[in-house]
């Protein structure tokens, strides 16, 4: 199923989160990439969204952003999946980033299983980024 932001919906969800910062805390729930943590989410029959940035990546920081809007805006996102972040500067040369073949920071990855149900790399687009976090509901 393919859900599109309605803009006055959008625009509403934003409202609230400046009206209401604690939904906005909610969204920015992350887990800092440990080895072995992303493994162990997806044996527990976990999906997980996995985001390869870094902290000076200004398209990182734009992701962010929407991923961070998209996640309150649709609390579905939250329930669905385990939202990893895994840090390009520490982990760019590390098995998590090379056995996945993730070509730069900025790339946002949705694994279920043994499977990669999805990618974008350096794509800032609510829409993109929207259609890829649909996959792991």
């Amino acid at each position: 199923m393919n859900l599109h932001i309605n803009r006055r919906h959008f625009l509403i969800a934003t409202t609230a989160l400046v009206a209401f910062p604690v939904a906005a805390f909610a969204a920015e729930e992350w887990i800092d990439y440990k080895p072995g943590v992303i493994q162990s989410l997806l044996n527990e029959g976990k999906t997980v969204f996995v985001d390869y940035a870094a902290v000076w990546c200004s398209t990182c920081k734009a992701q962010e952003s929407v991923l961070n809007d998209l996640r309150a805006f649709n609390p579905a996102y939250n329930e669905a999946m385990v939202f990893v972040r895994v840090d390009w500067d520490n982990y760019g040369r590390h098995a998590v980033t090379t056995s996945r073949k993730i070509p730069r920071r900025s790339t946002l990855i949705v694994l279920r299983g043994s499977e990669e149900l999805g990618r974008i790399v350096a794509g800032t687009r609510v829409s993109d980024i929207e259609a890829l976090m649909d996959l792991g509901l």
